[in-house]
């Protein structure tokens, strides 16, 4: 697919210092929008690129929030590198970083220092706890995050037992955010010619995701259940499915597709509220009822009678649907040096067939432009403080 000229970060150069998922997944949407993003990172390559198996210099993560950017791997350490990086700063809109609050300061690229350079830039800082407070030098990762933001407590099993997402959901979604954050300084800079620093940070993109469930929390004496019921994966003849019954027709569709009419009289479940109270024991009845037979028939039947239901996929079915395939909610792409991976859609993006690249793979390309001379990159390059992925 090609790129449409109307892609609305189009012509924005990005200068991104952020390694691990959070800052990536950021910048990314910015580069699949347009954006010209210049992926700063050190001479072996930020840490991100080593999170799960190893394919050649990629990772699926490496893959999957990296698509579309250029890579210029230099040691910051040095400070002809680092005039060569404020030089590129005058001709970009965007900085994002993720480094622990202070070590861009130090390195002499914090926001007051190349905000004097431009003026009207936008400094997307990504971080854990955020720039200030009494945690503001604690590590943190992705599950960190989770246990301290309540997810894990929210996300309990039926026994009580606070359960871990077993992907980087905070990172992503803190990424979402930051990609946001800056699309809106972006247009207060279009109109009001400002610039902005932006404190995005894990602790406060997990609060912001979770808010409704928080307010239940607050309301509710710390019960922060199901919605409704019944709705969940039940156990079938040959696998899983999830079933949503939201209201009392969905609930009389339901136990008529099961043959159990005499649930509809029962008085523990002739309301949503009676439902929700005697949660534990429907859901026993269900689970026996719907172990009878496959997940296909429950599934063919169920959605004829208008109730909402899937089968609990894993991603190889997802891939195999028949309706995935038709609206193309995934591409396939031939990544060097791995072969084929699967691309999901990114909604609202005008999504490229594009790879990662590798460790500084655009370094001397990106210090030309930035007004080194041969000699120069020659010199920086025998000093060891830059790699051009020879």
């Amino acid at each position: 697919m090609m790129s449409d000229m109307q892609d609305a970060f189009l012509g924005l150069k990005v200068l991104d210092f952020t390694a691990g998922v959070a800052g990536p997944h950021a910048t990314q949407l910015m580069a699949l929008h347009g954006a010209d993003v210049i992926k700063i990172e050190p001479l072996k390559g930020e840490w991100g690129r080593t999170l799960g198996r190893a394919y050649g210099e990629h990772t699926a993560h490496s893959i999957a929030f990296n698509r579309g950017k250029k890579s210029m791997a230099v040691d910051l350490k040095n400070p002809d590198v680092r005039e060569a990086v404020k030089t590129l700063v005058k001709s970009a809109d965007v900085v994002a970083e993720s480094f622990r609050p202070g070590v861009m300061a130090r390195l002499g690229l914090s926001y007051d220092e190349l905000a004097g350079l431009k003026p009207d830039l936008i400094y997307l800082s990504v971080s854990g706890f955020g720039q200030q407070g009494p945690y503001v030098n604690r590590p943190v990762t992705d599950a960190v995050i989770q246990a301290f933001s309540g997810w894990m407590t929210m996300n309990a099993n039926e026994q009580g037992i606070p359960q871990r997402s077993r992907m980087v959901a905070m990172d992503v979604m803190t990424g979402l955010y930051g990609a946001n954050a800056v699309a809106m300084a972006l247009i207060s800079k279009l109109r009001f010619n400002c610039g902005k620093w932006i404190d995005c940070n894990l602790m406060q993109a997990a609060a912001a995701f979770q808010t409704p469930k928080m307010i239940e929390y607050h309301l509710q004496d710390g019960d922060t259940g199901n919605l409704y019921a019944p709705v969940g994966a039940y156990p079938t003849r040959n696998g899983q499915i999830n079933i949503t019954a939201m209201r009392d027709d969905h609930f009389i569709a339901l136990c008529r597709v099961l043959g159990r009419e005499d649930l509809v009289g029962d008085p523990r479940y002739q309301t949503g509220r009676q439902r929700l109270e005697n949660e534990r024991e429907l859901n026993k009845v269900l689970s026996s009822e719907l172990a009878k037979k496959d997940s296909e028939y429950w599934a063919a039947h169920l959605t004829q009678a208008d109730v909402m239901n899937s089968i609990v996929y894993n991603y190889s079915d997802y891939f195999d649907d028949p309706h995935v395939d038709e609206v193309e909610s995934f591409q396939w792409l031939d990544h060097p040096g791995v072969g084929m991976v699967p691309v999901p859609v990114v909604p609202g993006a005008p999504e490229l067939l594009i790879s990662s690249p590798d460790v500084g793979e655009h370094t001397e390309a990106t210090l030309r432009s930035a007004g080194l001379s041969d000699l120069n990159i020659e010199s920086l390059d025998k000093l060891g403080a830059i790699y051009c992925g020879r």
